[in-house]
């Protein structure tokens, strides 16, 4: 039994097949025919078509799908611009220009399989809350076809007793990819970490400015010369993949944040970004960003990466270096500590460890605080979010694993000026699943990527059995005093 009495909400966020995006989609082309690419033949098809049946096929997609893509006709523009370049320079009107790109799109469920692993964070927004209320955000996993995990949110608010009440979302979007300025100095080192040779490295970066764009990059890339040797084209891919895995992503802020889906836009993670623990940061200066790390899933490799973004509109993301940036469930503080950033990590796999770094992009060395103890959480542990800071030190909510690999929430609390010190740790789970969240796409799990503190109440939003989102409360002050009771048991 909890030593900790919890109260479960009634909120239930499941996965609704019926929100879709819209993306690129592009036929599998098993070999040209006759010289002629699959692309090619679906093009010549369409443009065979006599204007009638053009006009006709486009009157039936425009009924079928209009209602739930209120830019219907510039999302099948958007799709001929895909295909276009295949096409020769010739006169194409714009309704068969429309069908054309209705063949290379195509909806995506976003959370048809699953809507869980949230965190929960106080929006940038407060303006007009009632008293003693809180506006947040919650980021959620979303999984969809092929078990590609996209990142979404919800809005909602937390009533004076810890209540939560969560919005109805908009229709889904996606924002606009940028490429941003590319740092010399991290752009290096990562790839030396990624086992580029360091003499091609500089002959290639070596004449740009400390801050440098895409096309500064391709024009440092074009002076390589002999670009038929393996080893250049290797360097050549390498420093393609990893400009690709940094980009922006800008949203019309017309929308709202319910409707902002980043999906997966970069090659480290193609096949998903995953369990992102969002923390509102205060800078050393007073101001406020958000920070998530993540992770990215490329469909061999899983690598922890950065979100940044001030005011969920626009988020930069980006590419970590160091050798403690590795494994899944990097988690920020949320304040510097002694004018540096730290961040919990698992390094190894199964125990939780403590980071510290100059800078928020760089992570080297890692020291354990805590290594699996109890009969719940002994095949790993791992944190559940972003530290808390109160009073008794910082609090967090970590994750166990154990027999019949059941994961359950509990909590550790660490020193607030030295946070490799474990003041207290639970001796039996905080929150463990329930009947109810046994079941799932893979069952006997809660997982929570993140909780907040509002109000005297510790409010833990969490996934049950990787399908479906919940919240829990609970008294900071229970929590805090079991903690606290629990230092002399501590192993």
């Amino acid at each position: 039994m909890p030593m900790v009495p919890v109260t479960r909400s009634t909120v239930r966020l499941r996965p609704d097949p019926t929100r879709r995006i819209v993306k690129p989609f592009f036929p599998a082309d098993h070999g040209a025919a006759l010289g002629v690419t699959r692309t090619e033949r679906i093009l010549n098809r369409v443009l065979t078509l006599s204007p009638e049946e053009v006009s006709e096929a486009l009157t039936e997609l425009r009924a079928k799908h209009a209602h739930h893509n209120s830019n219907l006709d510039d999302l099948l523009l958007a799709g001929f611009t895909t295909v276009e370049h295949w096409l020769e320079a010739t006169e194409i009107d714009d309704d068969r220009r429309r069908l054309i790109g209705a063949y290379f799109i195509h909806e995506y469920s976003i959370e048809g399989s699953a809507l869980t692993n949230p965190s929960i964070v106080a929006a940038p927004d407060q303006t007009g809350v009632p008293e003693d209320w809180l506006r947040v955000v919650v980021s959620l996993r979303a999984v969809g076809e092929g078990h590609i995990s996209s990142i979404e949110f919800r809005t909602g608010m937390v009533d004076p007793e810890g209540n939560i009440e969560i919005e109805d979302p908009g229709v889904p979007v996606l924002g606009q990819r940028r490429t941003p300025l590319f740092d010399r100095t991290h752009f290096t080192a990562r790839l030396e970490e990624l086992g580029v040779d360091v003499h091609l490295v500089h002959r290639a970066l070596g004449d740009l400015d400390d801050s440098f764009t895409m096309e500064d990059l391709e024009k440092g890339l074009a002076v390589m010369d002999d670009q038929t040797n393996p080893a250049i084209q290797d360097a050549i891919h390498m420093v393609h993949w990893l400009a690709s895995s940094n980009y922006e992503v800008t949203f019309d802020p017309n929308t709202e944040i319910s409707q902002r889906v980043l999906a997966p836009n970069g090659p480290a993670e193609s096949q998903g970004m995953e369990d992102a623990r969002f923390v509102r940061f205060v800078e050393s200066d007073g101001s406020i960003v958000y920070y998530s790390t993540y992770t990215a899933y490329d469909g061999a490799r899983i690598l922890p990466q950065l979100i940044q973004t001030s005011n969920f509109e626009t988020f930069r993301i980006a590419t970590l270096r160091g050798q403690a940036a590795v494994n899944k469930g990097m988690a920020l503080f949320p304040r510097p500590i002694g004018g540096m950033y730290v961040a919990l990590g698992r390094s190894d796999g199964e125990s939780n460890y403590l980071m510290v770094s100059d800078h928020v992009r760089f992570w080297g060395d890692a020291t354990q605080i805590q290594v699996p103890a109890r009969s719940w959480e002994l095949l790993q542990i791992g944190n559940a979010g972003a530290p808390i800071e109160t009073e008794a030190g910082w609090l967090v909510v970590t994750h166990g694993v154990g027999p019949m690999r059941e994961y359950a929430l509990g909590a550790i609390l660490l020193d607030i000026d030295d946070p490799t010190r474990v003041l207290g740790h639970l001796t039996e789970p905080l929150l463990g699943p329930n009947e109810e969240e046994r079941y799932g796409y893979v069952p006997n799990v809660v997982y929570s990527c993140g909780s907040l503190v509002h109000n005297g109440h510790l409010v833990i939003a969490y996934g049950a059995s990787d399908t479906f989102t919940t919240f829990a409360s609970v008294s900071l002050e229970a929590v805090l005093a079991a903690l606290v009771s629990s230092r002399d048991s501590i192993s």
